[in-house]
């Protein structure tokens, strides 16, 4: 789920300069992804949304240490992005401390303006080859037993960066083979159905793809997408290969029920979704999707003791929760859940 505060860019990085923000030959405006105008332009003239004070229970501390601060100079040596900073994880202390961070492929503009999300949009540049082997070093030096890699969308590419994916696994497998992978997709949506085929042949261990919110916010929050869509991408990757776990998430407080909330559950259970998240939206900027409440952690439990009930292997529901937040615990968790599972059958 890719929602937090702005992130905060650090001017003496060695990282390169995206494409986007350099002025080239006058062909390209310069832009500068720091100022919200410009990071967001699609949000530039909506009407600004207040935001309220959060609640106790949802701060968390600064990224500072000296284990954030080995992780960020690995993703700078690499040239990488990361969903962490981006979209601005209020985890992303806690997770870089440990040395997790979730990798962002396929570059920083995504081709979507969903009003839910921090990530830059626009034009996106053409891909870089190199960036699977940059990927599969990061992880290598990292010394990861379990990578989540995840990518902003791409609709300007025909396969919508499928085979991308395919190779940046491939390279982790190659460099790493003991770590486990865990990929969190785009929709795919103006692609041919084949493309998924290609990513699911890549043996990912783990496939993720979220549905955000109920199917009545799409609309405003998920213009781009169709809810339908991404629910029988999860029930393909099932049909292609029942081996790999597949996971989806949502986040609530952006104005869904609870009886929404159960129907989301219900409809990828039926898709034979394996593990479930469920976070607090969290509203970037003004210009932003209005957070409608703060959900209480009583209420996350409840909806975890229900979807445990409904039949998921594995379940993550607490205000903090993110896609990838403790990723690699819950991907053990998830497997011994499935060994017990066919114990008892």
């Amino acid at each position: 789920m890719l929602h937090g505060q702005p992130p905060r860019h650090d001017v003496t990085s060695n990282r390169a300069t995206p494409p986007d923000r350099r002025d080239i030959q006058g062909k390209r405006p310069l832009r500068d992804l720091k100022i919200p105008e410009q990071r967001h332009p699609e949000k530039a003239h909506r009407p600004d949304n207040a935001q309220p004070r959060k609640p106790n229970w949802i701060r968390v501390k600064a990224p500072t240490g000296a284990g954030y601060n080995a992780t960020r100079k690995i993703m700078r040596e690499n040239n990488l992005a990361t969903v962490c900073e981006e979209a601005a994880c209020p985890n992303a202390g806690e997770c870089w401390s440990q040395g997790h961070a979730t990798m962002m492929i396929m570059g920083e503009i995504c081709t979507r303006g969903c009003t839910f999300c921090n990530i830059a949009t626009g034009k996106p540049d053409t891909l870089d080859a190199f960036e699977p082997g940059r990927v599969a070093h990061a992880v290598d030096k990292l010394g990861l037993n379990h990578v989540v890699i995840t990518s902003v969308d791409r609709d300007d590419l025909k396969d919508g960066g499928a085979d991308h994916f395919a190779q940046t696994i491939r390279a982790i497998r190659h460099k790493s083979p003991k770590t486990t992978i865990e990929i969190l997709t785009p929709d795919f949506l103006k692609c041919a159905p084949e493309v998924l085929e290609v990513v699911v042949e890549a043996r990912p261990d783990v496939f993720n793809h979220n549905l955000e919110t109920v199917p009545g916010l799409y609309p405003s929050v998920r213009p781009g997408a169709r809810y339908f869509h991404s629910l029988r991408l999860l029930q393909r990757v099932k049909e292609l290969d029942p081996t790999i776990f597949t996971k989806s998430g949502i986040m609530v407080g952006l104005g869904e029920d609870k009886q929404g909330v159960h129907q989301v559950m219900d409809d990828m259970r039926a898709a034979d979704v394996d593990f479930l998240t469920i976070g607090q939206y969290l509203q970037p900027t003004p210009k932003h999707h209005r957070v409608d409440r703060f959900v209480t952690p009583e209420e996350f439990k409840s909806y975890e003791k229900a979807a445990y009930g409904k039949g998921f292997l594995m379940v993550s529901a607490t205000p903090l929760t993110r896609s990838s937040y403790h990723a690699g615990d819950d991907f053990a968790k998830l497997r011994a859940a499935r060994m017990a599972k066919l114990g008892e059958a």
